[in-house]
């Protein structure tokens, strides 16, 4: 390597303008996702990656490139929060990629042959190590601990990497492996799709992967159905929705499901329902017990105004209310003219079997 320090040689900085053009021409989602701002930081880090390359060739210390791969792709997560976190994978690993071909095809008067292939190396370690951090998201200690712990992160970790068939297989083997459904319900699914909002919420995940992740799940539960609807009926009835211009429905789908399996016919009507459509399945099917669920705090107001009407016309129907929503309140849920709150599927299940049977 004849130059060890001195970035500014025109043929580094003509690969580097050659390794942008060709990824752009390459990727025409980059368009729409980078602004002058971006690419003018894109560019410069072309530059950058080109000289911490170089070091670690020079030095023929692998690790100097493999720890920072990590570093520009943890930085920009952070900075590009509009992005999830495999969209940046997919940008850095085409962009090594193409420095593989250039640096070849056009450094080959910098670097002896030896370097180049070292050099080529490097990028394949830094390429494993993207991948692996990208897959290394924190998940919260209520997520990591209690039964299930491996399952869910196996089932979490194919949602985040968009491996779909990977996700169906979990839990297709989890069941076979004898796990109860409830618990994969209960215990696996609705757990991992509150840690999916939570890394929303921190800005991990972008709200396509949110919803990616529903679809999966939802698809997953789909799979239950003829095991679900095969249980011995119950003679009892369950109307559940969510509640406003609510579009977070997974929870109260699940606890629809449960009820289901567990023998009582249910009607789900699904989420942005109006009030007086509510009202009026309510009078049709006569239900025993209706669940109304709330995600969103801005729709709490909604769900006290349909429970107050619900109150006002089916006095003696029960009204059981729950969702994220209520979690962060002072026990709101107290003031309201309702018979049950609660905090999972199979304790709202416990309470109506109990509630009906002996009411």
């Amino acid at each position: 390597m004849s130059l060890m320090n001195n970035f500014n040689d025109p043929r580094i900085l003509d690969v580097s303008k050659k390794i942008f053009e060709e990824h752009f021409r390459l990727d025409p989602k980059l368009e729409n996702e980078m602004n002058q701002r971006r690419r003018k930081s894109m560019y410069d880090d072309i530059v950058y990656n080109i000289s911490y390359l170089l070091t670690s060739v020079y030095f023929k210390d692998v690790t100097i490139f493999k720890e920072y791969s990590i570093w520009v792709y943890e930085l920009l997560c952070n900075l590009m929060k509009d992005l999830d976190r495999d969209r940046i994978m997919e940008q850095m690993i085409d962009h090594f990629t193409i420095m593989q071909t250039m640096i070849e095809d056009h450094l080959n008067t910098l670097l002896t042959r030896e370097e180049i292939v070292i050099a080529k190396e490097h990028l394949d370690v830094g390429i494993l190590a993207i991948q692996e951090a990208a897959e290394n998201v924190e998940f919260s200690n209520n997520f990591t601990s209690g039964e299930y712990t491996e399952i869910r992160k196996a089932y979490l970790t194919a949602l985040l990497m968009g491996k779909t068939k990977d996700a169906h297989q979990v839990i297709a083997q989890t069941k076979l492996n004898g796990i109860p459904l409830l618990d994969i319900y209960e215990k696996i699914l609705a757990p991992t799709m509150h840690e999916i909002g939570e890394l929303w919420h921190r800005s991990i995940i972008t709200v396509d992967k949110e919803h990616y992740a529903t679809s999966v799940t939802q698809n997953v539960m789909s799979t239950f159905y003829s095991e679900i609807f095969e249980s011995q009926r119950r003679n009892k009835t369950l109307l559940s929705c969510s509640v406003g211009n609510e579009l977070h429905e997974m929870g109260v789908r699940m606890i629809s499901d449960i009820f289901e399996y567990s023998g009582w016919d249910t009607y789900y009507l699904g989420a942005a329902l109006p009030k007086d459509a509510v009202i009026k399945a309510i009078r049709e099917h006569q239900p025993d017990v209706i669940a109304l669920s709330v995600t969103m705090q801005p729709f709490l107001k909604n769900c006290e105004e349909l429970v107050y009407e619900i109150r006002k016309q089916f006095p003696d129907i029960k009204i059981a209310v729950g969702g994220q929503a209520f979690t962060s309140t002072n026990s709101l849920w107290e003031k309201w003219p309702i018979d049950h709150y609660s905090t999972s599927g199979e304790q709202l299940l416990l309470w109506a079997n109990q509630t009906i049977e002996h009411g």
